[in-house]
């Protein structure tokens, strides 16, 4: 099953690169849509399947959701002053000149090093994310290679400590054991996909 979902990745890549930037926007647009149509579709089928009230398992879900959001408060609260403190320190800035220090220094492209903020704010805040991305893109346009990387990376990544705080804090679990070494290898997996595939685009 694996294998056969990595080919056909792999297959779909190769396939675009064949394409225009306009033919892959239109093919693009149209399979988003088909595919929020099929997993919206498919909830109301398999609720009318098991016989289950899907309005009022809804409803349910949400009174639920509530009693949750009420309980994490103190988690987003600590993840919110995080971010806060990661940005206004200057410690994100000191990173990305940093990293462009040394790829520049092994004679690579840096211009990705640009979209890097975008991937160090993502795990921390969805939303933070969202702003440096515009920003970059309101500096430097949204065609420029570093606006493009960092839109793929903000799609390539999840805000993992915001969902850990969340998860782990909604069920009171303290003890994450290899939740988030893992789950920070797999977003360091997310942005070197993300910069690859920007470079297999528009490098």
């Amino acid at each position: 099953y694996l294998g056969g979902l990595t080919v056909a990745v792999i297959g779909t890549l190769i396939y675009f690169t064949t394409l225009s930037p306009d033919e892959i926007n239109v093919i693009s647009k149209v399979f988003g849509n088909l595919v929020l149509f099929g997993i919206f579709t498919s909830f109301i089928f398999m609720a009318f399947v098991k016989k289950i009230n899907a309005y009022e398992a809804f409803v349910d879900g949400a009174k639920e959701g509530f009693e949750v959001a009420v309980k994490i408060i103190p988690y987003l609260v600590a993840i919110l002053v995080a971010v806060s403190v990661f940005r206004s320190s200057g410690t994100m800035d000191y990173l990305v000149n940093g990293i462009r220090y040394i790829v520049e220094g092994l004679g690579f492209d840096s211009r990705f090093v640009e979209a890097l903020p975008v991937a160090l704010m993502k795990p921390l805040s969805g939303s933070g994310a969202r702003g440096l991305m515009v920003e970059l893109m309101t500096a430097r346009g949204a065609d420029d290679f570093a606006a493009r990387a960092s839109a793929i990376i903000q799609g390539s990544t999840e805000t993992t400590f915001y969902v850990l705080a969340v998860y782990f804090g909604s069920v009171a679990i303290k003890n994450t054991r290899h939740a988030l070494p893992c789950a920070l290898i797999a977003e360091l997996a997310g942005v070197v996909a993300a910069i690859f595939v920007t470079y297999l685009f528009f490098g």
